[in-house]
């Protein structure tokens, strides 16, 4: 936890960092389905049904399609906006402010679930996508775009490559043709990063049953666990310059 979002970075910990939050993804994804009835956290299908929306003249539909995409993008900005800051600022915090801040919304997220209104529900959906917005930048930057948590489309079809590339291996050997590299760096990276996306589902959608909007407590006090130590440090710092 302590590395997890230091300023400097090793493969170790950005996979780290990357399963960390694919978990949470795939809880707040799951889990926000249950509690909005949409799936927030990766914006292909928010796409598809503004147009479909479009083509059948339902422009209200069309309207709240458009505002989960522009929360979705007003996340992602930011993250880049607090990310670019801090490096000029607090380089040490400069990717803990981003998750910090996630933490804070999913507990504004689970104090919306108190309000028992349905008016709230569109709220909610659109600060879900904020939320996933946000989290899928500070990851890209982080990573330098090799690892995306919100969804799992590039990762799944990533994997499907290597796969075939490591059964293609048998079919080189019968044709006497030369061996295809499996890149098995990749392969360690992507696996877990889908695996604990559908765990955190599993767990999200399990905790919004039992537990509803309150489920999302644990998952931001585990983000704020991973922002923390770095936090802490800039306060050390300002102490000791006081």
């Amino acid at each position: 936890m302590r590395i997890a979002a230091s300023y400097r970075r090793r493969r170790g910990n950005d996979l780290l960092l990357g399963i960390i939050l694919a978990f949470i993804a795939g809880a707040m994804n799951a889990g926000g389905f249950l509690a909005v009835g949409r799936y927030t956290s990766h914006m292909t299908g928010v796409v598809s049904s503004i147009a479909d929306d479009l083509a059948l003249g339902l422009f209200g539909l069309v309207g709240a399609g458009l505002a989960l995409l522009f929360s979705f993008l007003s996340g992602a900005a930011c993250s880049a906006i607090l990310i670019n800051w801090a490096r000029r600022h607090a380089r040490r915090q400069q990717y803990a402010y981003p998750l910090a801040l996630e933490s804070g919304l999913l507990i504004a997220f689970a104090g919306l679930g108190t309000l028992h209104d349905a008016a709230v529900a569109p709220a909610t959906a659109v600060l879900l996508c904020f939320v996933m917005g946000l989290q899928n930048a500070t990851i890209t930057k982080i990573s330098g775009a090799r690892i995306r948590t919100t969804h799992l489309t590039g990762m799944v079809t990533d994997i499907g490559i290597e796969l075939g590339k490591f059964a293609y291996l048998g079919i080189a050997r019968l044709l006497s043709h030369p061996p295809i590299p499996v890149d098995g760096r990749k392969l360690s990276i992507l696996l877990p990063i889908v695996s604990m996306f559908f765990f955190g589902g599993l767990v999200g959608a399990l905790g919004f049953k039992h537990l509803g909007h309150a489920f999302a407590l644990p998952i931001a006090a585990l983000l704020l666990a991973v922002a923390s130590p770095q936090l802490q440090g800039r306060r050390r710092a300002q102490t000791a310059g006081g």
